[in-house]
This record gives structure tokens, sequence and C-alpha cells, in this order.
């Protein structure tokens, strides 16, 4: 980085700190580690290295603790990455705002549960598209408290999130209501015959990491249901979650309309649970306080036109 792209923040203790280093810590603490880093800030791991080296001698402290599986934040990098992630995600809206001209073009970043960018969004994405060609969206999947901690840190512009959300910080719109069901292999014909046909500790639960809305509900199904030592797997992917389910690994708790495609809906068992499991709302959630530029807000249109936002 030459010395005219080079942004300083001095504050009245003399210290002097590169917004492209608060950057790269931010996202180190994210990916947790310095090569996964330097992949996506499209630079050399020994950059990635140089300007966290140069952070800490500014500060001076450690901000990081180096071990063999990664990197993880001291206290002081606990303290600090919030701040940071302020940073950045201002300095990206700022040029958004100044380059924004009313006509929808450039990034957007949107995240959302990978439930719904499977079975929702390809609709969705491909009339944005058509309207607003300009318009760089790329779509990210992760937990619902992911995905709302990274709308509030401003790394996303808005996300695809199980409700219900209650924050301060920001605001939300149902896009979607769905109906959630337990899922088995086909040999459990019944919810009857599944709940008799398993042992004390009751089936192994197959679900997505912490955080996953539809992991939280399933476990509460499963105390209910006298299972409350039942195993726990976790799978990454949607596929990965449904083969499981067909091989009879375990059930899951996954929308209907996602295991009603066609190419689900042989392989496994669907059973119904009582409403107060089953009713879930998808919200499109977004800062509060971020500035609403045109290609945001062309897509809030297409959501607020699209008929099937109120689809079950």
């Amino acid at each position: 980085m030459n010395t005219k792209e080079r942004c300083y923040l001095r504050n009245e203790t003399g210290y002097e700190m590169e917004l492209t280093d608060l950057l790269t810590f931010s996202t180190v603490a994210r990916l947790g580690g310095i090569t996964r880093a330097a992949d996506e800030l499209n630079t050399v791991q020994s950059n990635v290295t140089q300007r966290i080296k140069a952070l800490e001698a500014e500060i001076g402290t450690a901000l990081f603790e180096r071990h063999s599986r990664g990197m993880t934040l001291t206290g002081a990098g606990r303290r600090l990455l919030p701040y940071a992630q302020r940073m950045a995600a201002l300095s990206r809206e700022a040029v958004l705002a100044a380059r924004d001209d009313g006509e929808p073009k450039g990034p957007l970043s949107i995240g959302s549960m990978e439930t719904t960018a499977a079975v929702r969004l390809p609709m969705l994405l491909a009339e944005f598209h058509r309207r607003f060609p300009a318009v760089r969206l790329t779509l990210s999947t992760a937990t619902t408290a992911d995905l709302v901690a990274a709308v509030l840190d401003g790394s996303l512009d808005g996300a695809f999130v199980a409700g219900p959300i209650e924050h301060a910080e920001l605001i939300s719109t149902v896009a979607f209501r769905e109906e959630l069901v337990l899922v088995s292999a086909q040999r459990w014909k019944t919810l009857a015959a599944l709940r008799a046909g398993t042992s004390e500790s009751g089936p192994t639960a197959l679900v997505f990491r912490t955080g996953c809305t539809y992991r939280q509900r399933l476990e509460q199904v499963f105390a209910e249901f006298g299972w409350p030592s039942a195993a726990r797997f976790e799978l990454g992917t949607l596929d990965g979650m449904i083969g499981c389910v067909a091989a009879d690994m375990g059930v899951t708790m996954l929308p209907r309309a996602v295991v009603e495609r066609d190419y689900v809906r042989g392989d496994v068992n669907i059973h119904k649970l009582s409403p107060q499991h089953t009713r879930v709302e998808t919200l499109f959630i977004q800062r509060r306080t971020a500035h609403q530029y045109s290609a945001l807000q062309g897509f809030v249109a297409c959501l607020d036109g699209d008929d099937r936002v109120v689809a079950a």
C-alpha cells in the first residue's frame, strides 16, 4: 500500500493506527488464522503477519495467542475487536455512501441460513440480478447467531435469520414463514414408532453448529420427548444433513419446504410436531444506523414486492 492509500487514526494519547491494520486484525480474529485471512484479503501471509505485529507494537501488547490450531484473541484483542469492526464497517459504508448516486450498483453483501438460501432465495436473487445487473451481490451462509453478529459489525449489509430477533441496533422485516418438521429415515413411518423404537437416550440429534435456531428447537423437542442426553452430531452442509438422515444416522429438524423438494422427498420421512415448536419466521435484518444506499434499497424492494415472502 503506498502513502496516498494509507489512512491513520490518531487520538489524544498519541497512538497512530492504520485503518488497514485494524481491518487485517478483524479478519484474522474472525477467521482464526493468518492463512485464511490472507486468502480473504487477497494478499500474502507475510503481509498479514507484518500488519498484526505492527498493530501489537503500536498498542504495546499482544492481541493474539498463537497455537497449533490457529490464533485466538487475548483479553486485549477481545477488547479491541468491536472497535476495529466498527471502524472497518464505517470506512466501507462511507465509501459506498459517497459513491451512491441513486443508481443501484457496486458491492452488496447478504447473509443467509443455508436452508433459506437453498429453498427460498434462488428466485429472489434471480429477480434482483435481472433488475439490477450492476450490483455485485455476494451471498454467504452461516447460523443465525453468526449472521446477526456479522450484520452488527458491518461485514454484512443484511441477512436472513430465524426469528424472533430483538436488538436495539437492528431493524427486521418478515421475509418468510416456515413450518419446522422432524425428519427421520424412511423406516420410521410415524412419530409414535420413532419414539417407541429408540433406546432410553433417544436417537442421535443431527444438527448444525451452535448458534443455529433449528438446533435449539430440536433440543427442546428432545428434552420434551425424554431424550435430553441424546448424542449430538454436527454437520456443516444441508446436503450432508439430509444424507445422514436418509442413512438412518439420526433425526433432525428442518423447514418443511426443504424436505419436500422432489429429490429429497423419497429418501426421508416427515413428522409433524405441535405448533409451539414448528412455527418460525425468517427475518431480513439490517443495521438501524447503516446508510441505506441504493443497492440495498433495491434488494429490499425486490423482497417487499415478492409474493413468495409470505409463503408457508
